[in-house]
């Protein structure tokens, strides 16, 4: 596990799916409630609190712009996501995405 701690993990694998769910989207937007049920669906179970946490830090690292219209977080994708999620870049603390095909 290159000497990373589960919860990191997690971190980082929740970080790419949140991502990579924002990705899909028409307007490249998703809300907290949303991407927590999206992280259920790979076996992520964690409160929206959490998730509004981790948007926290995607948002203080350039990977997304919040917005809060009362108790939900809406997230949308930066250029600097993006290009996480194209592999341009790589940004610490989020899992690098699988080439096209793998």
């Amino acid at each position: 596990m290159n000497g990373k701690d589960m919860d990191t993990l997690i971190r980082e694998d929740a970080r790419l799916i949140m991502l990579k769910a924002i990705s899909e989207q028409v307007d490249e937007r998703l809300h907290s409630g949303y991407l927590a049920e999206v992280l259920l669906r790979f076996g992520i179970d964690r409160a929206r609190e959490w998730v509004h946490g981790e948007l926290d830090w995607m948002a203080e690292i350039g990977a997304v712009k919040l917005t809060k219209p009362g108790s939900v977080v809406v997230a949308m994708l930066t250029e600097k996501g993006a290009r996480h999620l194209r592999r341009a870049i790589v940004i610490e603390g989020i899992k690098r995405p699988g080439r096209p095909g793998e």
